[in-house]
């Protein structure tokens, strides 16, 4: 049998990396020759017990993209450090649209990173980052003189309590979820 829907040309393909072996994947593909990779992340504030710190991950996780003739380097990408596997579906290899590559660069700049910023405002959702409220849920809703500290409204115990916290304790919410909830008057 034989492959079908193989382009002639040089062309984008996806490939699947060994899980968290983006990077490791990314630097032995930059390494060869006629291959073009890229590699796109995101970076995030995300809390852990000792408070908020900055991570860096896969936009798309376990896989990046790579542009090379097939004919000449499936085996070479298939077969470098940290690649799982070249996209495929059976005897079907689709490529990726030189177009959509290009938007996604566009997007994300030369470093192939976007970064979800920090900065919280009233009104925005945040979960506590270390402490005793490690993990929960608030809303803000003031943001102190000086910018250092935050006041929060937090449901706890059945109520709603307003405290203030380290501006560095909390971290924002991703995916806001609507909720209503009744702000103190200033």
């Amino acid at each position: 049998m034989e492959a079908q829907n193989i382009p002639e040309k040089i062309a984008w393909f996806c490939l699947r990396s060994q899980p968290k072996h983006e990077h490791i994947a990314t630097a032995h593909l930059r390494r060869q020759k006629d291959i073009d990779v890229f590699f796109p992340r995101i970076r995030f504030k995300r809390t852990t017990r000792t408070g908020a710190v900055w991570v860096t991950e896969a936009l798309f996780p376990n896989y990046l993209f790579a542009k090379f003739n097939w004919n000449h380097s499936l085996r070479a990408v298939h077969h470098s450090p940290g690649i799982s596997a070249v996209v495929h579906f059976g005897l079907d290899w689709p490529v990726v649209p030189d177009e959509a590559i290009e938007q996604l660069r566009a997007l994300l700049g030369k470093n192939e990173l976007h970064v979800i910023p920090a900065e919280v405002a009233p009104g925005d959702t945040v979960r506590i980052a270390g402490g005793c409220l490690h993990g929960l849920e608030a809303i803000v809703t003031q943001i102190m003189p000086g910018g250092k500290r935050v006041a929060i409204l937090l449901d706890f115990l059945g109520r709603q309590s307003s405290v203030k916290l380290d501006i560095g304790m909390v971290v924002k919410e991703v995916a806001n979820h609507a909720r209503v909830v009744n702000l103190p008057s200033p």
